[in-house]
């Protein structure tokens, strides 16, 4: 199965390479992915075959891409599963880091999508077949409370209250530096980062508009541990809000975090993960309208670090 994908060039594009041009439009494939397809013959500026990554795209023109999709399905798999609650409507699962929520571009196994079919069994529709069940994500390496829809009327319900803002989700963080203020909001709309596709930043392409709420719960000499609840759902949202108060998520050097921690008077290698848990979550059921709330403990690997943090306070 083929899809054709076309881009017309704008004026502040002019010269830029092809494969920096549609890199920049496709964000489900790298530029090495859009370079592989120019070679396949896959990319055409009008009627002309793109023979080189490197010729410089011109204003007013449309580049065409050809891209070949192979089906895809999610399938049951034995992973490990801790279900923090479920009745016949839900579940809500405390997923770990490291695991992506559902079967994707470049991912096929291993999901928490994956596991939830082994576990669960049926689950809503309503997201489609790669995604069955999920009503909202969380970052790869964000840890944390999901919530999954067993059917479809659980799901629609669900889906309403993220898109009228009535679920509240309440994060555990610790962020480089020492946040100033007790408590604040930080309100900066977020857009794709227009250099690198991966990022989302401040501003950026077709921002929208992002508001998070926090309060300082622990300051350490050079880190802040945060709650932190936003009042929005885009992608990457508290990394991105952080970050651009210069207090990055401690190890999550995409957005500008140190590679290194510093634990007293010793400097280690940061984590393998970022600092953020999705911690409680709050909601009303779909069946009986009734209030929930869920909550799940810090991990221990990062409960590890305060503990850490907290002998060197001392």
């Amino acid at each position: 199965m083929s899809e054709t994908f076309e881009f017309a060039v704008p004026s502040d594009d002019a010269g830029v390479r092809v494969d920096v041009f549609l890199a920049r439009r496709m964000p489900d494939s790298s530029r090495s992915q859009v370079q592989r397809l120019i070679r396949s013959g896959m990319v055409t500026r009008g009627s002309r075959v793109v023979s080189k990554a490197g010729e410089g795209v011109e204003a007013g023109e449309r580049i065409s891409v050809r891209v070949e999709r192979q089906e895809l399905r999610a399938a049951p798999e034995a992973l490990p599963l801790e279900i923090v609650y479920e009745d016949p409507d839900l579940v809500v699962v405390n997923k770990p880091a490291g695991m992506v929520v559902h079967v994707g571009a470049g991912v096929r196994s291993g999901t928490l999508v994956n596991a939830l079919l082994h576990h669960i069994g049926k689950l809503s529709t309503a997201g489609g077949e790669l995604r069955p069940g999920i009503v909202h994500r969380l970052d790869r390496m964000t840890s944390g409370l999901v919530i999954v829809a067993k059917n479809d009327f659980a799901h629609r319900s669900l889906a309403a209250q993220f898109k009228g803002r009535e679920v509240h989700k309440t994060y555990l963080l610790l962020v480089h530096g020492r946040v100033a203020k007790d408590s604040g909001e930080i309100s900066k709309p977020v857009g794709r980062d227009p250099i690198r596709r991966t990022r989302m930043k401040a501003g950026g392409l077709a921002p929208r508009e992002a508001l998070t709420v926090y309060r300082v719960e622990r300051r350490f000499p050079h880190y802040t541990l945060l709650t932190a609840e936003p009042r929005t759902g885009r992608t990457h949202q508290l990394r991105v809000h952080f970050s651009s108060l210069g207090h990055p998520i401690v190890g999550d050097t995409l957005y500008g975090a140190p590679g290194k921690l510093v634990l007293g008077r010793r400097e280690e290698k940061t984590l393998a993960r970022n600092f953020l848990h999705a911690s409680a979550v709050e909601f009303r059921h779909p069946r009986n309208n009734q209030p929930m709330r869920a909550e799940a403990k810090l991990p221990s690997e990062l409960e590890g670090i305060l503990d850490q943090l907290t002998s060197e306070d001392r």
